[in-house]
């Protein structure tokens, strides 16, 4: 399968890159814009049989999709049958204290870069893709919600909500739309949301569930946002 993957140099979108490199024989474009974070993916998974491809890419130049960053995906695959819009960013900050750059940077990083994207490949998409975005569950709907995360968990949840519209939208060409929402896994970024918690999941297993759902997932749902969450946090 042909695999767009972003966020992939650091924490799960790492480990799913790494997963689907050793399940099979894909094609995986990881995108990022931490260079250093691309090639040790790259040598990680210089040995599997599946091809990995890393693109340097600043995910908040959304005027530059189609332009720089679809031809550079296109040279690759002429389909894409999933992507994973796992980019994210977050600043845990008291709402009052947050600055008006700090508030459109995790809205184009959580939200308006996964929009784009998808728009941007949607030419690439046959009946049968998969597009899995990753939320969190301070986005979902009834969740508790924590002090200091309030645009982060917006961003998170205005992408659940678009995956619901997007599932309506295209459903009669047969491409699927499903947004994960994850509960607490030891990555960086949820060291920053919660100083001195401890997680319960690594990344690794989180990218195990990731990958299996990506694959096989849209045969059971669509327009779906399911938790995955075994505590709060």
């Amino acid at each position: 399968m042909n695999i767009v993957i972003t966020g992939a140099s650091r924490g799960i979108g790492f480990e799913v890159a790494r997963k689907f490199a050793s399940n099979g024989k894909h094609t995986i474009i990881s995108i990022a814009r931490n260079t250093n974070g691309l090639n040790n993916l790259k040598e990680l998974c210089s040995k599997t049989e599946s091809q990995l491809v890393t693109i340097a890419f600043d995910l908040k130049h959304t005027d530059k999709y189609k332009t720089e960053l679809l031809p550079l995906i296109s040279n690759q695959v002429k389909q894409v049958d999933i992507l994973i819009n796992n980019a994210g960013y977050l600043i845990n900050k008291p709402f009052g204290k947050l600055t008006i750059p700090e508030i459109e940077d995790m809205t184009t990083v959580n939200f308006i870069s996964a929009a784009t994207l998808i728009q941007t490949l949607l030419p690439l998409m046959a009946k049968g893709s998969h597009v899995v975005s990753i939320s969190s569950m301070g986005g979902f709907q009834g969740s508790q919600k924590f002090p200091g995360l309030s645009i982060y968990s917006s961003t998170k949840a205005a992408l659940a909500s678009l995956t619901e519209c997007l599932a309506e939208e295209y459903k009669e060409n047969g491409i699927a739309f499903n947004c994960l929402a994850l509960g607490a896994t030891n990555t960086e970024m949820f060291r920053e949301a919660f100083p001195g918690f401890s997680a319960p999941l690594k990344a690794e297993e989180m990218a195990n569930f990731i990958v299996d759902f990506a694959l096989k997932g849209n045969k059971y749902f669509n327009g779906k946002i399911l938790p995955v969450s075994s505590t709060t946090p």
